[in-house]
Protein backbone atom coordinates (compact mmCIF):
# COMPACT_ATOMS: atom_id res chain seq x y z
CA UNK A 1 0.00 0.00 0.00
CA UNK A 2 1.51 3.70 -0.79
CA UNK A 3 2.18 5.80 1.90
CA UNK A 4 0.65 9.44 1.84
CA UNK A 5 4.82 10.71 2.03
CA UNK A 6 5.72 8.24 -0.96
CA UNK A 7 3.37 9.99 -3.03
CA UNK A 8 5.30 13.38 -2.80
CA UNK A 9 8.12 14.68 -4.20
CA UNK A 10 11.33 14.36 -1.47
CA UNK A 11 11.91 17.09 0.58
CA UNK A 12 15.30 19.03 0.47
CA UNK A 13 16.97 21.36 2.63
CA UNK A 14 16.31 23.85 0.02
CA UNK A 15 12.47 23.79 0.18
CA UNK A 16 12.42 25.62 3.12
CA UNK A 17 13.29 28.37 1.29
CA UNK A 18 12.39 27.81 -2.24
CA UNK A 19 8.79 26.57 -1.15
CA UNK A 20 7.65 29.65 1.01
CA UNK A 21 9.02 31.73 -1.82
CA UNK A 22 6.91 29.86 -4.47
CA UNK A 23 3.51 30.35 -2.61
CA UNK A 24 4.28 33.72 -2.32
CA UNK A 25 4.42 34.05 -6.19
CA UNK A 26 1.64 32.10 -6.93
CA UNK A 27 -0.16 35.09 -5.19
CA UNK A 28 -1.42 37.04 -7.90
CA UNK A 29 -2.16 40.13 -5.33
CA UNK A 30 1.60 40.08 -4.53
CA UNK A 31 1.75 41.59 -8.14
CA UNK A 32 -0.07 45.06 -7.52
CA UNK A 33 2.64 45.70 -4.16
CA UNK A 34 5.91 45.03 -5.99
CA UNK A 35 4.36 46.97 -8.90
CA UNK A 36 3.25 49.62 -6.23
CA UNK A 37 6.74 49.56 -4.51
CA UNK A 38 8.52 49.92 -7.75
CA UNK A 39 6.48 53.16 -8.55
CA UNK A 40 6.83 54.80 -5.35
CA UNK A 41 10.35 53.92 -5.48
CA UNK A 42 10.26 55.85 -9.09
CA UNK A 43 8.62 58.64 -8.23
CA UNK A 44 11.00 59.12 -4.89
CA UNK A 45 14.12 58.75 -7.46
CA UNK A 46 13.06 61.71 -9.91
CA UNK A 47 12.06 64.08 -7.48
CA UNK A 48 15.46 63.53 -5.57
CA UNK A 49 18.80 64.39 -5.78
CA UNK A 50 19.59 61.56 -7.87
CA UNK A 51 16.79 62.69 -10.71
CA UNK A 52 19.00 63.13 -13.27
CA UNK A 53 20.92 60.27 -13.58
CA UNK A 54 17.86 58.36 -12.40
CA UNK A 55 16.05 59.64 -15.52
CA UNK A 56 19.06 59.39 -17.90
CA UNK A 57 19.61 55.91 -17.25
CA UNK A 58 16.57 55.29 -18.97
CA UNK A 59 18.14 56.83 -22.08
CA UNK A 60 20.84 54.79 -22.48
CA UNK A 61 21.01 53.65 -25.94
CA UNK A 62 20.87 50.36 -26.67
CA UNK A 63 21.22 47.94 -29.57
CA UNK A 64 22.84 46.89 -32.93
CA UNK A 65 24.09 49.26 -36.17
CA UNK A 66 25.03 47.00 -39.45
CA UNK A 67 25.35 49.75 -42.49
CA UNK A 68 21.71 50.85 -43.31
CA UNK A 69 20.06 48.61 -40.82
CA UNK A 70 19.62 50.55 -37.08
CA UNK A 71 18.49 48.49 -34.20
CA UNK A 72 19.04 50.90 -31.65
CA UNK A 73 16.76 52.29 -29.20
CA UNK A 74 16.56 53.75 -25.53
CA UNK A 75 16.76 51.19 -22.42
CA UNK A 76 13.02 52.78 -21.85
CA UNK A 77 11.92 51.90 -25.56
CA UNK A 78 13.39 48.45 -25.36
CA UNK A 79 11.56 47.96 -21.79
CA UNK A 80 8.00 49.63 -23.59
CA UNK A 81 8.28 48.04 -26.97
CA UNK A 82 10.45 44.15 -25.91
CA UNK A 83 9.48 43.51 -22.58
CA UNK A 84 5.89 44.48 -22.45
CA UNK A 85 5.33 42.21 -25.79
CA UNK A 86 5.57 39.15 -23.31
CA UNK A 87 3.23 41.34 -20.77
CA UNK A 88 0.40 41.43 -23.75
CA UNK A 89 1.25 37.81 -24.59
CA UNK A 90 0.42 36.69 -21.16
CA UNK A 91 -2.39 38.83 -20.81
CA UNK A 92 -3.87 37.03 -23.49
CA UNK A 93 -2.65 33.92 -22.61
CA UNK A 94 -5.36 34.50 -19.55
CA UNK A 95 -8.02 35.82 -21.59
CA UNK A 96 -7.82 32.83 -24.21
CA UNK A 97 -8.05 30.37 -20.75
CA UNK A 98 -11.14 31.89 -19.54
CA UNK A 99 -13.37 32.28 -22.34
CA UNK A 100 -12.35 28.51 -23.42
CA UNK A 101 -11.38 26.45 -20.41
CA UNK A 102 -12.62 28.78 -17.62
CA UNK A 103 -15.00 30.94 -16.01
CA UNK A 104 -16.13 32.91 -19.31
CA UNK A 105 -17.10 29.79 -21.05
CA UNK A 106 -20.97 30.71 -20.82
CA UNK A 107 -20.76 33.46 -23.35
CA UNK A 108 -23.74 35.31 -21.44
CA UNK A 109 -21.49 35.75 -19.05
CA UNK A 110 -18.44 36.92 -20.86
CA UNK A 111 -20.73 39.38 -22.53
CA UNK A 112 -21.42 41.28 -18.84
CA UNK A 113 -17.74 41.93 -19.21
CA UNK A 114 -17.15 42.50 -22.61
CA UNK A 115 -19.69 45.22 -22.41
CA UNK A 116 -18.62 46.88 -19.41
CA UNK A 117 -15.38 46.64 -21.18
CA UNK A 118 -16.38 48.35 -24.30
CA UNK A 119 -17.91 51.49 -22.53
CA UNK A 120 -14.82 51.65 -20.23
CA UNK A 121 -13.25 52.27 -23.48
CA UNK A 122 -15.64 54.20 -25.68
CA UNK A 123 -17.42 56.68 -22.97
CA UNK A 124 -13.96 57.85 -21.18
CA UNK A 125 -12.71 58.41 -24.70
CA UNK A 126 -15.27 60.56 -25.97
CA UNK A 127 -14.92 62.67 -22.79
CA UNK A 128 -11.28 62.83 -22.73
CA UNK A 129 -11.76 64.14 -26.51
CA UNK A 130 -14.79 66.44 -25.44
CA UNK A 131 -12.75 68.37 -22.82
CA UNK A 132 -9.22 68.46 -25.81
CA UNK A 133 -11.23 69.45 -28.48
CA UNK A 134 -8.87 71.71 -30.74
CA UNK A 135 -6.20 71.51 -28.31
CA UNK A 136 -2.58 70.00 -28.23
CA UNK A 137 -2.19 66.65 -26.80
CA UNK A 138 -6.11 65.83 -28.31
CA UNK A 139 -4.14 62.64 -30.31
CA UNK A 140 -3.34 60.83 -26.69
CA UNK A 141 -7.49 59.78 -26.27
CA UNK A 142 -6.06 56.27 -26.06
CA UNK A 143 -4.80 57.01 -22.23
CA UNK A 144 -7.80 56.89 -20.74
CA UNK A 145 -9.49 53.28 -22.08
CA UNK A 146 -7.47 50.92 -20.38
CA UNK A 147 -7.52 49.41 -16.48
CA UNK A 148 -4.76 48.05 -14.55
CA UNK A 149 -5.70 44.40 -13.56
CA UNK A 150 -2.73 44.19 -11.01
CA UNK A 151 -3.76 46.96 -9.09
CA UNK A 152 -7.40 46.30 -9.52
CA UNK A 153 -6.51 42.47 -8.29
CA UNK A 154 -4.45 44.02 -5.05
CA UNK A 155 -7.52 46.42 -4.45
CA UNK A 156 -9.54 43.20 -4.55
CA UNK A 157 -7.49 41.25 -2.10
CA UNK A 158 -7.56 43.93 0.91
CA UNK A 159 -11.22 42.99 1.16
CA UNK A 160 -10.61 39.53 1.31
CA UNK A 161 -13.99 37.35 1.55
CA UNK A 162 -15.64 40.27 2.03
CA UNK A 163 -16.54 40.97 -1.78
CA UNK A 164 -18.24 38.15 -4.14
CA UNK A 165 -16.26 35.76 -6.16
CA UNK A 166 -18.44 37.26 -9.52
CA UNK A 167 -16.87 41.00 -8.76
CA UNK A 168 -13.46 39.44 -8.92
CA UNK A 169 -14.45 37.61 -11.98
CA UNK A 170 -15.93 41.11 -13.31
CA UNK A 171 -13.41 43.43 -12.95
CA UNK A 172 -10.55 41.06 -13.85
CA UNK A 173 -12.17 39.50 -17.62
CA UNK A 174 -13.02 43.56 -17.81
CA UNK A 175 -9.20 44.73 -17.15
CA UNK A 176 -8.14 41.80 -19.39
CA UNK A 177 -10.82 42.66 -22.02
CA UNK A 178 -9.74 46.61 -21.52
CA UNK A 179 -5.80 45.72 -22.23
CA UNK A 180 -6.07 43.68 -24.91
CA UNK A 181 -8.12 46.61 -26.32
CA UNK A 182 -6.10 49.18 -25.81
CA UNK A 183 -3.16 47.26 -27.14
CA UNK A 184 -5.43 46.89 -30.33
CA UNK A 185 -5.66 50.90 -30.55
CA UNK A 186 -2.09 51.07 -30.12
CA UNK A 187 -2.15 49.20 -33.27
CA UNK A 188 -4.40 50.63 -35.50
CA UNK A 189 -4.90 54.30 -34.34
CA UNK A 190 -1.69 55.87 -35.56
CA UNK A 191 0.55 55.18 -32.50
CA UNK A 192 3.39 53.35 -34.43
CA UNK A 193 4.33 54.76 -37.84
CA UNK A 194 4.09 54.95 -41.60
CA UNK A 195 3.36 51.28 -42.76
CA UNK A 196 5.56 49.17 -44.82
CA UNK A 197 3.28 46.52 -46.28
CA UNK A 198 6.23 44.33 -47.78
CA UNK A 199 7.55 43.59 -43.96
CA UNK A 200 3.88 43.00 -42.74
CA UNK A 201 3.50 40.40 -45.35
CA UNK A 202 6.58 38.64 -43.74
CA UNK A 203 5.04 38.99 -40.41
CA UNK A 204 2.13 37.49 -41.53
CA UNK A 205 4.15 34.71 -43.05
CA UNK A 206 5.59 34.53 -39.85
CA UNK A 207 2.68 34.03 -38.17
CA UNK A 208 1.31 31.24 -41.30
CA UNK A 209 4.44 29.72 -40.40
CA UNK A 210 3.81 29.06 -36.67
CA UNK A 211 -0.13 27.65 -37.36
CA UNK A 212 2.05 25.39 -40.16
CA UNK A 213 4.24 24.36 -37.61
CA UNK A 214 1.07 23.91 -34.71
CA UNK A 215 -0.98 22.05 -37.31
CA UNK A 216 2.22 19.32 -38.30
CA UNK A 217 2.60 18.66 -34.33
CA UNK A 218 5.84 20.78 -34.09
CA UNK A 219 5.58 21.02 -29.90
CA UNK A 220 9.29 22.60 -29.57
CA UNK A 221 8.64 25.83 -27.65
CA UNK A 222 11.83 27.03 -28.69
CA UNK A 223 11.27 27.22 -32.31
CA UNK A 224 8.02 29.10 -30.94
CA UNK A 225 9.90 31.60 -29.17
CA UNK A 226 12.28 31.93 -32.69
CA UNK A 227 9.41 32.63 -35.28
CA UNK A 228 7.52 34.87 -32.50
CA UNK A 229 11.20 37.26 -32.19
CA UNK A 230 11.17 37.06 -36.25
CA UNK A 231 7.76 38.44 -36.16
CA UNK A 232 8.11 40.69 -33.44
CA UNK A 233 11.04 42.57 -35.93
CA UNK A 234 8.52 42.78 -38.61
CA UNK A 235 6.24 44.22 -37.12
CA UNK A 236 8.22 46.56 -35.38
CA UNK A 237 10.08 47.43 -38.99
CA UNK A 238 6.21 47.61 -40.37
CA UNK A 239 5.07 50.58 -38.35
CA UNK A 240 2.44 48.95 -36.49
CA UNK A 241 3.53 48.75 -32.69
CA UNK A 242 5.15 45.68 -32.06
CA UNK A 243 3.43 44.41 -28.75
CA UNK A 244 0.69 43.26 -31.28
CA UNK A 245 2.70 40.57 -32.17
CA UNK A 246 1.97 39.40 -28.24
CA UNK A 247 -1.74 39.55 -28.36
CA UNK A 248 -1.33 37.70 -31.96
CA UNK A 249 0.68 35.15 -30.70
CA UNK A 250 -1.43 34.55 -27.55
CA UNK A 251 -4.58 33.99 -29.26
CA UNK A 252 -2.72 31.36 -31.86
CA UNK A 253 -1.38 29.58 -28.37
CA UNK A 254 -3.55 26.18 -28.69
CA UNK A 255 -5.58 25.69 -25.31
CA UNK A 256 -5.94 21.65 -26.67
CA UNK A 257 -3.76 19.23 -24.40
CA UNK A 258 -1.51 16.60 -27.01
CA UNK A 259 -2.20 13.62 -24.26
CA UNK A 260 -5.43 13.05 -23.13
CA UNK A 261 -6.54 11.96 -19.41
CA UNK A 262 -7.06 8.33 -20.67
CA UNK A 263 -3.87 7.94 -22.60
CA UNK A 264 -1.96 9.65 -19.79
CA UNK A 265 -3.34 7.14 -16.60
CA UNK A 266 -2.65 4.28 -19.43
CA UNK A 267 1.11 5.10 -20.02
CA UNK A 268 1.44 5.89 -16.21
CA UNK A 269 -0.04 2.49 -14.89
CA UNK A 270 2.27 1.01 -17.25
CA UNK A 271 5.24 2.47 -15.10
CA UNK A 272 3.49 1.92 -11.92
CA UNK A 273 3.35 -2.05 -12.97
CA UNK A 274 7.16 -2.15 -12.61
CA UNK A 275 8.21 -3.62 -9.30
CA UNK A 276 10.12 -1.04 -7.38
CA UNK A 277 14.13 -1.65 -7.31
CA UNK A 278 16.68 -0.22 -9.53
CA UNK A 279 15.94 -0.95 -12.75
CA UNK A 280 15.70 2.89 -14.75
CA UNK A 281 19.19 3.11 -15.94
CA UNK A 282 20.83 1.51 -19.39
CA UNK A 283 18.99 1.74 -22.80
CA UNK A 284 15.85 -0.59 -21.44
CA UNK A 285 12.30 -0.75 -22.02
CA UNK A 286 11.54 0.16 -18.38
CA UNK A 287 13.64 3.46 -19.08
CA UNK A 288 11.77 4.36 -22.19
CA UNK A 289 8.41 4.26 -20.37
CA UNK A 290 9.73 6.52 -17.83
CA UNK A 291 10.69 8.78 -20.32
CA UNK A 292 7.70 8.48 -21.43
CA UNK A 293 5.33 8.98 -18.68
CA UNK A 294 7.57 12.31 -17.74
CA UNK A 295 6.51 13.57 -21.30
CA UNK A 296 3.00 12.62 -21.38
CA UNK A 297 2.60 14.32 -17.47
CA UNK A 298 4.08 17.66 -19.10
CA UNK A 299 1.86 17.07 -22.34
CA UNK A 300 -1.03 16.49 -19.92
CA UNK A 301 -1.34 20.61 -19.79
CA UNK A 302 -2.14 22.52 -23.04
CA UNK A 303 0.26 24.45 -24.45
CA UNK A 304 -1.48 27.60 -23.12
CA UNK A 305 -1.18 26.63 -19.74
CA UNK A 306 2.32 25.75 -19.87
CA UNK A 307 3.07 28.63 -20.77
CA UNK A 308 0.79 31.01 -18.61
CA UNK A 309 2.27 29.17 -15.38
CA UNK A 310 6.01 29.03 -16.30
CA UNK A 311 5.72 33.28 -17.64
CA UNK A 312 3.31 35.20 -15.04
CA UNK A 313 5.92 34.95 -12.20
CA UNK A 314 8.37 36.76 -14.83
CA UNK A 315 6.03 39.45 -15.84
CA UNK A 316 4.04 40.26 -12.57
CA UNK A 317 7.57 40.13 -10.57
CA UNK A 318 9.90 41.53 -13.18
CA UNK A 319 8.89 43.18 -16.50
CA UNK A 320 5.98 44.79 -14.72
CA UNK A 321 8.08 46.59 -12.06
CA UNK A 322 10.60 47.40 -14.40
CA UNK A 323 7.88 49.21 -16.71
CA UNK A 324 6.81 51.12 -13.55
CA UNK A 325 10.47 52.14 -12.94
CA UNK A 326 11.49 53.06 -16.52
CA UNK A 327 8.18 54.76 -16.99
CA UNK A 328 6.62 56.21 -13.54
CA UNK A 329 9.54 58.38 -13.01
CA UNK A 330 8.20 62.15 -13.28
CA UNK A 331 9.15 65.40 -11.31
CA UNK A 332 6.04 66.87 -10.04
CA UNK A 333 5.54 70.66 -10.32
CA UNK A 334 2.16 72.60 -9.90
CA UNK A 335 2.61 73.93 -13.03
CA UNK A 336 1.73 70.38 -14.60
CA UNK A 337 -1.12 69.48 -12.42
CA UNK A 338 -3.57 71.89 -13.67
CA UNK A 339 -2.58 71.27 -17.65
CA UNK A 340 -5.45 70.87 -19.56
CA UNK A 341 -4.13 67.14 -20.43
CA UNK A 342 -4.04 66.29 -17.23
CA UNK A 343 -7.04 67.20 -16.11
CA UNK A 344 -8.72 65.30 -19.31
CA UNK A 345 -7.25 62.20 -18.25
CA UNK A 346 -8.53 62.74 -14.73
CA UNK A 347 -11.84 63.18 -16.16
CA UNK A 348 -11.67 60.14 -18.49
CA UNK A 349 -10.48 57.57 -15.88
CA UNK A 350 -12.34 59.01 -12.77
CA UNK A 351 -15.47 59.96 -13.98
CA UNK A 352 -15.41 58.54 -17.56
CA UNK A 353 -14.58 54.37 -16.88
CA UNK A 354 -17.09 54.01 -14.45
CA UNK A 355 -19.60 55.83 -16.10
CA UNK A 356 -18.75 53.98 -19.27
CA UNK A 357 -18.89 50.31 -17.51
CA UNK A 358 -21.83 50.70 -15.74
CA UNK A 359 -24.34 52.20 -18.59
CA UNK A 360 -22.88 49.67 -21.10
CA UNK A 361 -23.17 46.87 -18.63
CA UNK A 362 -26.50 47.75 -17.67
CA UNK A 363 -27.67 48.13 -21.13
CA UNK A 364 -26.50 44.71 -22.34
CA UNK A 365 -28.40 42.72 -19.17
CA UNK A 366 -31.62 44.89 -19.74
CA UNK A 367 -31.74 43.28 -23.43
CA UNK A 368 -31.28 39.95 -21.92
CA UNK A 369 -26.96 39.86 -24.09
CA UNK A 370 -25.44 39.23 -20.96
CA UNK A 371 -26.07 37.57 -17.40
CA UNK A 372 -25.79 39.28 -14.50
CA UNK A 373 -25.00 36.39 -11.55
CA UNK A 374 -27.58 36.85 -8.62
CA UNK A 375 -24.88 37.72 -6.31
CA UNK A 376 -23.46 40.71 -8.08
CA UNK A 377 -25.69 43.28 -6.83
CA UNK A 378 -26.15 46.97 -8.81
CA UNK A 379 -24.48 48.71 -5.84
CA UNK A 380 -21.31 46.57 -5.87
CA UNK A 381 -21.04 47.13 -9.47
CA UNK A 382 -20.92 49.97 -9.62
CA UNK A 383 -18.41 50.87 -6.33
CA UNK A 384 -16.22 48.06 -8.60
CA UNK A 385 -16.47 49.90 -11.35
CA UNK A 386 -14.65 52.75 -9.55
CA UNK A 387 -11.66 50.54 -9.37
CA UNK A 388 -11.54 50.53 -13.42
CA UNK A 389 -10.09 54.50 -13.60
CA UNK A 390 -6.60 52.68 -12.38
CA UNK A 391 -5.28 53.10 -15.44
CA UNK A 392 -1.11 52.90 -14.14
CA UNK A 393 0.58 50.26 -16.53
CA UNK A 394 -1.39 50.79 -20.15
CA UNK A 395 -2.43 54.76 -19.95
CA UNK A 396 1.79 55.18 -19.04
CA UNK A 397 2.32 52.95 -22.34
CA UNK A 398 -0.12 54.84 -24.37
CA UNK A 399 1.29 57.98 -22.73
CA UNK A 400 4.61 57.53 -23.83
CA UNK A 401 3.76 57.01 -27.40
CA UNK A 402 0.92 58.96 -27.46
CA UNK A 403 2.64 62.79 -26.01
CA UNK A 404 5.75 64.90 -26.57
CA UNK A 405 7.93 65.65 -24.01
CA UNK A 406 6.50 68.91 -23.02
CA UNK A 407 2.97 66.84 -22.27
CA UNK A 408 4.11 63.94 -21.15
CA UNK A 409 5.48 64.92 -17.35
CA UNK A 410 1.20 66.42 -17.27
CA UNK A 411 -0.20 63.47 -18.74
CA UNK A 412 1.79 61.32 -16.04
CA UNK A 413 0.37 63.09 -13.19
CA UNK A 414 -3.28 63.20 -14.80
CA UNK A 415 -2.55 59.38 -14.59
CA UNK A 416 -1.29 58.81 -11.57
CA UNK A 417 -3.33 61.17 -9.47
CA UNK A 418 -6.75 59.35 -11.44
CA UNK A 419 -5.50 55.78 -10.07
CA UNK A 420 -5.03 57.13 -6.36
CA UNK A 421 -8.17 58.76 -6.49
CA UNK A 422 -10.15 55.68 -8.60
CA UNK A 423 -8.45 53.29 -5.95
CA UNK A 424 -9.29 55.39 -3.05
CA UNK A 425 -13.06 55.76 -4.25
CA UNK A 426 -13.42 52.36 -4.77
CA UNK A 427 -12.47 50.74 -1.94
CA UNK A 428 -14.20 53.38 0.37
CA UNK A 429 -17.55 52.12 -1.47
CA UNK A 430 -16.44 48.62 -1.42
CA UNK A 431 -15.72 48.87 2.27
CA UNK A 432 -18.88 50.62 3.15
CA UNK A 433 -21.05 48.24 0.93
CA UNK A 434 -19.48 44.65 1.93
CA UNK A 435 -20.41 43.98 5.37
CA UNK A 436 -23.85 43.30 4.51
CA UNK A 437 -25.74 46.09 3.69
CA UNK A 438 -28.75 44.77 1.52
CA UNK A 439 -28.63 47.56 -1.19
CA UNK A 440 -30.36 46.28 -4.26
Amino acid sequence: MIQQDDARLPHEIADRFTQPFARFLEIKTATGCVLFLATFAALILSNSAWSTPFLAFWETPIGLHFGSLDFTRSLRLWVNDGLMTLFFFVLTLELKRALVLGELRSLRVAALSFAGALGGMLVPACLYLALMNGQPGMHGWGTVVATDTAFVIGCLALLGSRIPPSLRLFLLSLAIFDDVGATLVVAFVGYGGALHWPVLALAALGLAAIAGAARIGIRSVPIYFLFGGVIWFCFDASGIHPTLAGVLLGLMTSTHAWVSDQRLHSILARVLSYPSGDHWSGDTTDRGDLRRAGIAATEALSPEERLEMALHPWVGFAIMPIFALANAGVRISGADIGQPVALAIFAGLVLGKPIGVLTFSGVAAGLGLAARPHDLRWSLLAAGSLLTGIGFTMSLFIAGLAYPPALLDAAKIGILTASVVSAAAGLLMLIWLAPGKRTA
